[in-house]
């Protein structure tokens, strides 16, 4: 996100009232910012790859569920990689081809693989048993197969974030490679099944180095050859690389690009873009993350102990992992006064704190900001992927309303427009979610403790 649209957007969102007194957070996500990121994607792979080559790049759904995010990416050509039947949901309601929708998760029901196997959607499996649970479903049904592949842990070793990494020995995600017999398994099982036409490895996320990354996708594509050579023609023809580019909190700078990695991936996998393989990417932080910021009404300011604090309403709702893990997920806290415009001041070592009943529910702990005053507002940087779309309901805090916004100045007036991607929530909807319409006053939980008199 440009800065003079940041700023722009921040002045206009408190002049338009979506941050206020009456609703004192929202999310704001840059739509023409998502449009550039799309863009710099598709154009990294397409001046490496063969011409021809099939690429589908799959935003990954977990990391910004909202379905006018998802239609927008499927407008700019995108697809989705989706974890669960709400984000299948998600993806359908967005209207995303069920050929541009891939199924991953390392828990699928057998409904879950029916569904998916009966719409036509591309799966991954995660393991030996899932494999068979396909095997019988695909008998069942004498019908042409979407296309289905296999996960496999490379067992490459993890990143700085230990919670992130999904390629280590231990890893709970796809076919251990490293452990004994396993790679003469995943050779067999592919050679067995004529469908199974797709391998699948995700190594990067936050704190992942390139290079161990594109170090996975040259065991994956390793792999295939292997299993081609075997097959004695091309079994294996499309590679799904996963995603996980790592997101630099620390500045406006967008590092590393996509134009980078894909570059690395060249190098360290010549045959990768060579069009032997089609391949799908999946995603998903690195789209949105410099997309977004989360904007908050300063409510008190106060001090303890010396340090100032300023009480706000951005805390663990919408920004849980910075506030349980800030070592691992710091982020940018901007100061603006009560119209929305940058705060000037001489910085101040000061908490800025959130809303939640804990003492922990901090999303920045002594802090050089200008000081805050009660009015003033907050914006967190780099939150437009996991943070307010992936919101925790801790103390029944009602989920923000999001907005899209664009401040370009070309062919308009200049003036930043919004449009609505999610409602605020209601104290009405909060209830009936919580179960309000269940057991009038208490009848039908009271009943139960009537001795079985039932």
């Amino acid at each position: 996100m440009r800065v003079m649209d940041r700023e722009r957007a921040v002045q206009a969102a408190v002049a338009q009232g979506l941050v206020g007194a009456g609703e004192p957070v929202a999310g704001l996500l840059d739509v023409d910012g998502i449009r550039r990121a799309a863009g710099e994607l598709r154009a990294a792979f397409e001046k490496f790859v063969a011409p021809g080559t099939p690429v589908l790049h799959a935003f990954a759904v977990k990391a910004a569920s909202l379905v006018p995010v998802l239609r927008l990416l499927a407008q700019e050509g995108l697809g989705c990689e989706v974890a669960s039947p709400g984000e299948l949901a998600l993806a359908r309601a967005a209207g995303v081809p069920v050929a541009r929708t891939v199924l991953d998760s390392p828990a699928k029901t057998l409904a879950e693989l029916r569904e998916a196997l009966a719409l036509g959607i591309a799966v991954n499996a995660d393991n030996p048993e899932e494999l068979a649970r396909i095997d019988g479903l695909l008998a069942a049904v004498p019908s042409t197969a979407p296309p289905i592949g296999l996960r496999v842990n490379p067992q490459i070793g993890g990143g700085s974030i230990g919670a992130m990494s999904t390629a280590t020995d231990t890893s709970k995600f796809g076919v251990a490679l490293r452990d004994e017999g396993a790679r003469e398994w995943i050779v067999r099982a592919a050679l067995a099944r004529p469908w199974l036409t797709r391998l699948h490895a995700h190594v990067g996320s936050q704190g992942m180095p390139l290079e161990l990354m594109a170090a996975g996708v040259r065991t994956l594509f390793e792999l295939a050859e292997e299993i081609n050579a075997k097959a004695g023609r091309r079994r294996i023809d499309t590679l799904d690389i996963g995603g996980g580019l790592p997101v630099n909190f620390s500045s406006d700078t967008t590092t590393p690009t996509y134009r980078e990695y894909a570059a690395l991936l060249r190098s360290t996998v010549p045959g990768l873009f060579s069009g032997r393989y089609g391949l799908v990417t999946e995603f998903g932080r690195s789209l949105l993350a410099k997309q977004g910021m989360v904007l908050a009404r300063v409510e008190y300011a106060k001090t303890a102990g010396g340090r100032a604090i300023a009480v706000t309403h951005a805390g663990a709702q919408v920004a849980t992992r910075t506030v349980f893990a800030p070592e691992s997920w710091p982020i940018r806290v901007v100061a603006y006064d009560a119209e929305g415009r940058p705060k000037t001041g001489e910085p101040v070592a000061q908490d800025v704190a959130g809303p939640c009943c804990f003492a922990g529910d901090l999303v920045a702990e002594n802090r050089p900001l200008p000081l805050l005053e009660s009015g003033d507002h907050i914006a967190l940087l780099d939150t437009g992927a996991y943070y307010f779309s992936t919101h925790f309901a801790y103390n029944s805090l009602p989920r923000p309303g999001i907005y899209g916004f664009s401040a370009a100045t070309d062919g308009t007036d200049g003036t930043v427009r919004f449009a609505t991607i999610r409602s605020p929530q209601s104290l009405d909807e909060l209830v009936a979610e919580s179960g309000g319409a269940y057991g009038e006053e208490g009848e039908e939980l009271g009943s139960l403790g009537l001795g079985g008199q039932r």
